[in-house]
């Protein structure tokens, strides 16, 4: 039984997709961000970071429980512990990380900062709008390259899907021309599609 400390942001969605795909048994304990409850002492032991997602893996390495925070580590964990998603080819295995690293640096952080700004900020902030626009507008067009001739990121279905997936499906809050990207367009409808990711987004706190 995995414990699964969880929010329904981009991230979160990381985990659950990641779980259901992998048909591992969970149990999920909502950390309501809006309360603050990723500040509590309980949460911050299992998570330094205060952030959501967070696992606990009742049985992990040598049948111990393990706590693992931070959603790429998560993946790579699941992903190791399972064999799934995660090739064992280390030249097919490098394509993924490099993705998934992509996603991690790039695409939600940049992502996260123009959704801040550009949504929620008290005060406009033109300079920080444009900065972030442009660069999640060069960051689409890098996916969309990625992906001529095939379906997923690296190849095959993988724990970089699972990250990206996420947080390329928030463009319409952004205001991106999705038609632009037909690739990345055609990418979000196969991944939405899929029946792991249809349930996880079924979850309902």
């Amino acid at each position: 039984m995995i414990d699964l400390y969880y929010w329904g942001t981009p991230n979160g969605h990381k985990i659950t997709i990641a779980l259901e795909e992998m048909g591992l048994e969970y149990q999920i304990f909502p950390i309501n961000i809006l309360e603050n409850d990723q500040f509590q002492p309980d949460f911050l032991r299992i998570s330094p970071n205060n952030k959501i997602p967070a696992i606990v893996d009742q049985d992990g390495p040598n049948g111990e429980a393990i706590s693992i925070f931070e959603s790429g580590a998560i993946l790579q964990y699941l992903g190791r512990k399972t064999g799934l998603c995660y090739p064992s080819n280390e030249q097919e295995r490098v394509e993924v990380e490099q993705w998934l690293m992509w996603q991690i640096g790039g695409l939600g952080p940049m992502l996260a900062q123009y959704n801040h700004f550009k949504n929620y900020a008290k005060e406009p902030h033109p300079y920080a709008i444009e900065r972030f626009s442009k660069e999640t507008e060069r960051l689409f067009a890098v996916l969309n390259r990625q992906l001529v001739g095939q379906d997923y990121v690296a190849g095959q279905f993988s724990i970089a899907d699972i990250a990206i997936y996420p947080w390329l499906s928030i463009y319409e809050k952004l205001a991106v021309n999705i038609e632009q990207y037909p690739e990345v367009k055609a990418y979000l409808e196969r991944i939405k599609n899929r029946e792991a990711v249809k349930k996880a987004y079924s979850i309902q706190l």
